[in-house]
Order: structure tokens, then C-alpha cells, then sequence
């Protein structure tokens, strides 16, 4: 095995659901999915841009993703299938996510424990002094600097929103004093003038140090014991359970760039462009951002200091001040989910009706979806782009534009795309759910 001393290891935190970008999150698309940043001649999300900009500051970062079962086939969609992923069996909070994602890199990875890794949320919009300050970070976990170094954000203006790591002094690197729960304005700035930093959520360590503190905390003996039971381990973060618990830690400052986009507000703030999709907005619109993923344009006259944002899932018009509260309305709102990145593809519901619902599926060129059948609903496939083959209780056929496929219920069936295939699929039946799916062999 190489010597991976001189390779930064880095865990990207990716967890969360869709209430506060509301209508295009929702609880399989979180916010770091969502593509809004311009890249050359696409869109690309949160995810895609912080993993390429890790890899553009250091090319053999080795890059592995904790989160849970149910983001796994966006994360393949977005970043390809060889991506490094540990996989929470559910949530469980941050210490046991970090916990789980270490042992998998000393265990599976076969990492050394006096190895350095450096943990990072995937959601922050950053540039590329950011990920050189992280490199600096690990490196600094790797000599020993202490038993934990945190990345603190120099404040732009006194946020109620975060934490705050008050350092012993004003040096690029120096011990913690204190930690400090979100206070109000007058307090933040209280802290700020005494140096406070926010605490972004960014730290390394060394393998041997979290492991120990789950031994000591959570009874860890190995990755396959803690997997087996982790479903009853304890909900708790990693700031509370460990860093500020403990006395060997410092903070490297960060003046660049670093902004938490939790809200449609900040959120629009970092779209390179007043719209994506099909937007159009009169002469005295001002501060206006839209986003629309309906086939259908959206037309904004007189708007001022306003955020649009339109997908199957719902439409959103809000001030954008007032976006910040939006959660306890979503939190009302329940119904299918609409859209969803998929390792083979995508998928979109154009319409449901009481005993039937109609599905836009895209399979991308060399994949297929899972061989499986229905219990309770029949299908019916008709392909309005592309080429491939389908497999229906084991018979193969070849598939083109204006071909119809139909899988009664208890057929097991799949569809395989030689070019990118885009069919059209309606499900007929009176108990429709994403639950009635069983996965067989293909060839069984």
C-alpha cells in the first residue's frame, strides 16, 4: 500500500432534508443536490462543486462521503459509482456518523490509526482558499498540533445563526478558550470583539483519537459491531459528545470566503445568474431570483427583493427575508415525492390520479434499473427516445422510439439503455406506493 501520509484524507459530511428549499428539496434531494452553479456550460450542485474543487487543490485527496442509505443513488448519479461512501443505516447525528465514517476508513480502507482526516459539510459556498486552509488543517492534525484543530470563520457581521469559538488569542493559530452557543446580536458582538470566531463545522483529528472516544462513549469495539447496532445509539453531535468536551484543541482562523447557504436568502445569493429555467421578468423587477424546473414559463412584474422557485413538487413566491421561515408550512405539506436523481437515471411524475400515476423515466447510456416486480400495479412502458433492450420474465427484446412495453403485476421486468432513454411509464392499480417493489437476480 502506498504511503498515504502525504494523501489528505477528507470526510464530507452529507446529510439533511428538504424544508427549507422547499419545493426543490424535499426528504431524497437536499439542498447540496440542488444544481444552480454555473460550470462551464452546465449547472452543477453543491456537491459536485465542493469535490472538484478538493480535487483541483489536491489531486490524490482521497474523498469519502458519510451519509445516509437514502441519498446514495443521487450521490452515484452526480459524482459517478466509484465514489468512497459510508453509509449510515439511519440517522443518528453527527459523533455517530463520524464515528461510523473513521472506523470504515481504518477497517475497510485500511487507514493507519496515526493517521490525520479533516471533516467538512458538504453545503458551504466557498473558493479555493478554503480547501487550501483545509489542507492546512490536516496537515496540522498530522504533526500533532493537538488532539483536535478546527477551522473558525473570521465573522462578516454578528450572526445569530452560529456557534462561536472564542481563541485564546489573536494568532492564525491559537488554543480555544470557550465555546459558545448561538447568541443574540448584541452578544455576537460581544464576541467578535473579543476575537470570536464561527465555527463552521470544519476540524481534523487524528483515527486513534475518535476511535478511543468511542470506545469510551459508545462502547465501540469494531466498524461491523457499531453497524450491527447502530439504530440504537444515542442522537448527538459531534460539537456536544466531543469537541467541547475536550482541553487539547486549537483553531486555525479563515478570512476567505465561507457562506452557509441555509435559506432561499443566501441561497440566491450565490446563483451566478437572476433565473434558471424558463423566467421572465419585466423592466422593474429588482433583487428578483427564480428558478423553474416546470415545463411552463413563469412571468415577474413589479417584484422587489424576491425569490421564485417552481418544480413539481410545489411553487414558492416569498420575500426573501421571509423565506427564512419557511419550515413549519413545509412541515405541513406531504405528498409524493415528484423527482429524483437515481444512480441509473432520473425520474419525473407528470400526473396521478386516484388508481394511476404517470412517470417520465431518463436512463443514462449503459445502465438499467433494477430487475424487479410489482405486487399490486401493472405497467405499461412506451420509449419516446433512445435505444436498448428490456427483460420481462426473462425474455429479452430490443426497444426503439414508439415501441410499448406491458408488465402485468408479479412480472419481473427491467429496462436496459444502450443510448439515453427517455420512456414514459404508466402505473395502473388501486394500491400504488414506492413500498410495493421487490429487487430480484436478474438471471435467477
Amino acid at each position: 500500500m502506498p504511503n498515504s501520509k502525504e494523501k489528505m484524507n477528507v470526510i464530507l459530511l452529507s446529510g439533511g432534508s428538504g424544508k427549507r428549499l422547499w419545493p426543490l428539496s424535499n426528504d431524497i434531494r437536499s439542498k447540496q443536490f440542488i444544481k444552480i452553479f454555473k460550470h462551464g456550460d452546465q449547472y452543477e450542485s453543491m456537491i459536485q462543486r465542493v469535490y472538484r474543487q478538493i480535487a483541483d487543490i489536491e489531486p490524490d485527496a482521497a474523498i469519502t462521503i458519510a451519509t445516509s442509505q437514502t441519498q446514495v443513488p443521487i450521490l452515484k448519479n452526480q459524482l459517478g459509482e466509484d465514489i468512497n461512501i459510508s453509509i449510515e443505516p439511519c440517522r443518528r447525528d453527527t459523533f455517530p456518523a463520524i464515528v461510523l465514517a473513521t472506523a470504515y476508513l481504518n477497517e475497510i480502507q485500511g487507514i493507519p490509526e496515526d493517521e490525520a482526516l479533516v471533516v467538512c459539510p458538504v453545503d458551504p459556498y466557498v473558493e479555493k482558499d478554503y480547501f487550501i486552509a483545509v489542507n492546512k488543517l490536516w496537515r496540522l492534525a498530522q504533526d500533532g498540533a493537538a488532539n483536535l484543530v478546527l477551522m473558525g470563520m473570521e465573522p462578516t457581521y454578528p450572526s445569530e445563526k452560529y456557534g462561536y469559538i472564542i481563541p485564546e488569542g489573536k494568532a492564525n493559530l491559537s488554543k480555544v478558550s470557550a465555546f459558545k452557543e448561538k447568541p443574540d446580536a448584541k452578544t455576537a458582538q460581544e464576541y467578535i470583539d473579543n476575537g470570536g470566531l464561527w465555527n463552521g463545522g470544519v476540524f481534523a483529528y487524528k483515527i486513534s483519537y475518535v476511535l478511543d472516544k468511542a470506545r469510551e462513549l459508545l462502547g465501540f469495539s469494531d466498524y461491523a459491531d457499531l453497524l450491527s447496532r447502530y439504530d440504537s445509539l444515542a442522537k448527538i453531535s459531534f460539537d456536544y459528545a466531543v469537541v467541547e468536551q475536550e482541553p487539547d484543541i486549537a483553531v486555525l482562523r479563515f478570512a476567505g470566503q465561507w457562506k452557509d447557504l441555509g435559506t432561499w436568502n443566501t441561497f440566491a445569493e450565490a446563483m451566478e445568474e437572476a433565473s434558471i429555467g424558463d423566467v421572465r421578468f419585466d423592466d422593474s423587477c429588482d433583487n428578483v431570483h427564480a428558478i423553474n424546473e416546470l415545463g411552463v414559463p413563469i412571468l415577474a412584474m413589479g417584484l422587489k427583493d424576491t425569490v421564485i422557485s417552481a418544480s413539481p413538487e410545489g411553487i414558492l413566491v416569498s420575500d426573501k427575508n421571509r423565506s427564512s421561515f419557511i419550515k413549519p408550512y413545509v412541515d405541513n405539506i406531504s405528498h409524493q415525492v415528484m423527482f429524483a436523481e437515481k444512480t441509473w437515471g432520473s425520474f419525473r411524475v407528470l400526473d396521478i390520479e386516484e388508481n394511476s400515476m404517470t412517470v417520465k423515466v431518463t436512463l443514462k447510456p449503459g445502465h438499467r434499473m433494477n430487475y424487479h416486480s410489482h405486487e399490486y400495479r401493472d405497467e405499461v412502458w412506451t420509449v419516446i427516445s433512445g435505444r436498448g433492450k428490456t427483460i420481462v420474465d426473462g425474455m429479452e427484446q430490443e426497444i426503439a422510439p414508439g415501441d410499448v412495453v406491458t408488465m402485468a403485476a408479479g412480472c419481473k421486468h427491467t429496462v436496459i439503455a444502450e443510448t439515453e432513454i427517455q420512456l414514459i411509464e404508466v402505473q395502473i392499480g388501486k394500491q400504488i406506493s414506492v413500498n410495493d417493489k421487490k429487487k430480484h437476480e436478474l438471471y435467477e
